[in-house]
């Protein structure tokens, strides 16, 4: 079931966005050659502390970490380390926080020093395949219109959307109804109506959209190896256009 959020519990959303946002401008601040997942991790689990957040990822079916943090070729879901990041690493850091019984969701793919031409390539595209759907994102469309926009330009790009892994929508719950892929054909899935929330979250390889899940059961990495971007906002449908909850 489609669960609608009126105007001021959409508010309530926001309240949590507006803490992840800031947690990853902090973020963006400490990223570097040297510093480790696992400490990046530990300054968001405080942050959000700090801030009277509560992380959700943390013990949600045995996860155990505040944040997913994945490296190069991890597209998601990625477990933070002590390996220390190095330069020309690209590293998207996936945070779900919970704020006042509302939960915000939200990922940023950030270079490490000095990347490749085709990571910031990468990178780039990623960000404009989020912009491209979330401009679409209105009342009356299907989510086929959405993310075909998103496929679309990805793959004039030379890269794929990965498929295996689903937006969501979100609210009192980190998971809600309705899930769908980022990619489809316009006209077709479902209606979007005012009062959703969901999140709009583009997994773009540099090669091909195959994955597979590593031993630990969670680590989602492309299936050839290819660098993997991600960019991610919570969105509400409003009648007035798309809101970005987590900006």
């Amino acid at each position: 079931m489609v669960i609608l959020k009126t105007p001021d519990q959409i508010e309530q959303i926001r309240k949590a966005g507006y803490i992840l946002a800031r947690c990853h401008e902090e973020i963006e601040r400490r990223i570097r050659p040297g510093v480790t997942t696992l400490e990046i991790n530990d300054f968001a689990e405080r942050f959000l502390k700090e801030h009277g957040a509560e992380t959700v990822t943390k013990g949600y079916r045995g996860f155990p970490f505040a944040t997913c943090a994945s490296v190069n070729d991890v597209i998601a879901h990625g477990f933070p380390n002590q390996e220390p990041l190095m330069n020309g690493d690209i590293v998207k850091m996936d945070i779900v926080c919970k704020y006042d019984g509302w939960v915000a969701d939200s990922c940023r793919t950030y270079a490490v020093g000095l990347i490749s031409e085709e990571a910031q390539r990468l990178i780039r595209v990623a960000q404009e395949c989020l912009d491209l759907g979330i401009s679409k994102a209105i009342v009356g469309s299907r989510i086929g219109d959405v993310m075909h926009v998103v496929q679309k330009h990805a793959e004039k790009a030379g890269f794929s959307v990965v498929r295996d892994l689903e937006g969501h929508g979100i609210g009192r719950s980190m998971h809600e109804e309705p899930s769908f892929a980022h990619v489809g054909k316009p006209g077709k899935g479902f209606l979007l109506k005012e009062g959703m929330v969901i999140t709009i979250e583009p997994m773009i390889n540099a090669g091909k959209f195959e994955m597979f899940i590593d031993f630990d059961g969670w680590t989602a990495r492309t299936m050839d190896g290819s660098l993997s971007a991600q960019f991610e906002h919570t969105v509400a449908i409003t009648k007035s256009g798309p809101l970005v909850l987590t900006r």
